[in-house]
């Protein structure tokens, strides 16, 4: 399984993402803001809370961190698992507060949600369902807990839910991963999921 770092720039939700990978059955958890130790990670996880632009800064605020992401990920291919604005961060730009440029790993935007039917309340929050819209070892069918009022629009969806018409919830390409919701929050459907991701070998 090897060593997971899961990466601190002043935006996730640390703790509970910590222990719930723990719980999954990683062994190594190293919450770092150190771009050596994510050079060195054989498995990479990226959450995020809040507002892209700020999130997208903040990480980019981390010297040698995207550096670091682009040449672990990108060139040298090991897992990695982006969680509700880490998943949305690895879209070429987003939409909140003014346009934000993204990692770029993902071919799409992050926009507003837009839901067809204007009862719908926004931010999208509680437990909905996830529907696996093609094949892939980390994403099965469940109820998972959103939190959020963007989503991405994009290529390489593999999962969708519900909320006055459809939104992505999980996206993913060889060893690149992400889901709008969040694992940490969503009980054994989250924990399972970690689970497949501490084993997954794309």
């Amino acid at each position: 399984m090897g060593n997971l770092a899961l990466i601190d720039y002043g935006a996730g939700n640390l703790h509970s993402v910590a222990n719930a990978l723990r719980v999954a059955g990683a062994r190594d958890v190293a919450v770092t803001a150190d771009p050596d130790v994510v050079a060195s990670a054989d498995r990479i996880v990226l959450p995020g809370v809040g507002a892209f632009g700020a999130c997208a800064a903040a990480l980019r605020s981390v010297d040698g961190m995207v550096e670091a992401l682009e040449q672990r990920v990108r060139r040298d291919g090991v897992p990695f698992l982006g969680i509700c604005v880490g998943m949305q961060l690895m879209a070429e730009s987003g939409e909140e507060m003014g346009t934000h440029a993204g990692l770029g790993w993902m071919h799409g935007r992050v926009k507003h949600l837009a839901p067809l039917d204007r009862a719908a309340k926004i931010p999208h929050m509680g437990w909905n369902d996830v529907r696996p819209t093609a094949p892939h070892p980390l994403i099965v069918p469940g109820e998972a807990y959103f939190l959020h009022s963007y989503a991405f629009e994009g290529d390489d969806v593999i999962a969708t839910t519900d909320h006055a018409g459809p939104v992505v919830a999980a996206v993913a390409r060889d060893n690149l991963a992400g889901v709008q919701f969040h694992p940490e929050k969503s009980q054994r459907y989250g924990l399972d999921l970690l689970a497949r991701f501490l084993e997954w070998r794309p």
